[in-house]
């Protein structure tokens, strides 16, 4: 059982620091049953989670079946300073109203899979906000500047004369005292946070508090193009609260390749049974499509319900094997001769009329079914179907 539980725990990750620490948590608990604290930090930069983000969440939930309570930390003190990890420039700072918002739906989300009764929500402003000046100036005085510039964004800022705010040297010995305070077994995150992780385990030592925590940091998932990582403001993105058609859409959108990446960082099938239907792919007993789908099924069930899965999978077929429209889709009323690219985005299926003109140019629009080159087309009074790709329609009316 132990050794299975490090196979799970280990997973996908990226690097482990101090695996021996992590494997003597679990043979304690397997031996007395004695549990451990796994601490996962969560900005409140946007009010949704995505698919990427889920990736430390199915992490965490690996542990809380082995044993350990997560302390799911929400940086509402951090936030207000803004987390300068992978940023080029000084990165804008949230206001406590844009927090308290975005805070709102985040617990929500998280418990779509997440043990709540083995969940800690802690906000990191109870103890932060505290400590005042002399404790932030003692916090200050355990780290030098040259230290601090090891860190390659700050390096990379400093050589090219790009300003860097004192306010975010403080950054990562908030995030690392945050361990101290709850007194952290392991702290997760992504590859990106290694130095703020690795800033827990020096500070539990500088504050004596008789552990140092292991760190195990998770790669970062690919978006919907399987080579930048997945955000929102690169549009490539799956969000934990989309429709269930459109995520059921988006998983099967993606390539072979980042299928069983999907299948490693979020399925909680087991390493042997995707190992199984990878091997069934592979000798022809299994069509790709096929896996691809079951796929999609579990990660909209896990946020929605089997039923709107399933009924998503039915929808999917209808439109896209039998080219036929989707059963639900939006209507909308205009006024006059409307120019298409104009109706495109009046209608919610293009973010801008520039854009519409590409689709277009592309062959990527339909009117009622029937494929559209004319970019200065346009609607004369009736009804009609718009299409923009495979999963974005628009009914409309013009008056």
């Amino acid at each position: 059982m132990l050794q299975e539980a490090l196979r799970e725990i280990n997973r996908g990750s990226a690097e482990i620091i101090d695996n021996e620490r992590i494997e003597k948590l679990l043979t304690s608990y397997f031996e007395d049953g004695k549990t451990y604290t796994v601490k996962a930090g969560f900005d409140p930069t946007a009010p949704d989670l995505h698919l990427g983000h889920t990736v430390l969440l199915q992490k965490l939930a690996t542990f809380q079946k082995y044993g350990g309570r997560v302390q799911f930390l929400i940086g509402d003190f951090t936030a207000t300073i803004g987390d300068p990890t992978g940023k080029s420039a000084t990165r804008k700072v949230l206001t406590k109203e844009d927090i308290v918002k975005n805070i709102s739906s985040y617990t929500t989300q998280a418990f779509k899979i997440l043990d709540e009764s083995k969940t800690d929500i802690v906000y990191n402003n109870d103890w932060l906000e505290p400590l005042g000046a002399n404790g932030m100036l003692e916090l200050a005085s355990t780290l030098t500047v040259a230290r601090m510039l090891e860190r390659d964004d700050f390096s990379k800022r400093y050589a090219s004369n790009t300003p860097i705010a004192v306010s975010e040297f403080m950054y990562p010995l908030l995030q690392g005292y945050d361990s101290v305070h709850l007194k952290s077994d392991i702290e997760i995150g992504g590859t990106d946070q290694k130095f703020n992780l690795l800033m827990g385990r020096q500070l539990q030592k500088t504050y004596d508090i008789k552990k140092q925590q292991a760190v195990l940091m998770m790669p970062i998932l690919e978006g919907l193009d399987g080579v930048q990582k997945m955000s929102k403001s690169l549009n490539n993105y799956i969000g934990v609260t989309d429709e269930p058609n459109d995520m059921f859409g988006k998983v099967l959108s993606i390539s072979d390749e980042l299928m069983w990446r999907f299948y490693e960082l979020l399925s909680t099938k087991s390493l042997d049974e995707i190992a199984s239907i990878k091997s069934g792919v592979e000798d022809g007993s299994l069509h790709p499509k096929k896996v691809k789908e079951d796929l999609a099924i579990e990660i909209t069930a896990r946020f929605h319900s089997n039923e709107l899965a399933q009924n998503a999978k039915a929808e999917f077929d209808k439109v896209h094997s039998k080219s036929q429209i989707p059963t639900d889709i939006a209507e909308f009323c205009l006024d006059g001769e409307l120019w298409i690219a104009k109706a495109l985005v009046e209608c919610n299926i293009s973010p801008s009329t520039s854009q519409a003109r590409r689709d277009i140019k592309q062959g990527a629009v339909k009117i009622n079914q029937e494929k559209i080159s004319d970019e200065q087309l346009q609607l004369s009074i009736g009804e009609y179907v718009l299409q923009v790709g495979k999963r974005k329609f628009a009914k409309l009316k013009v008056n």
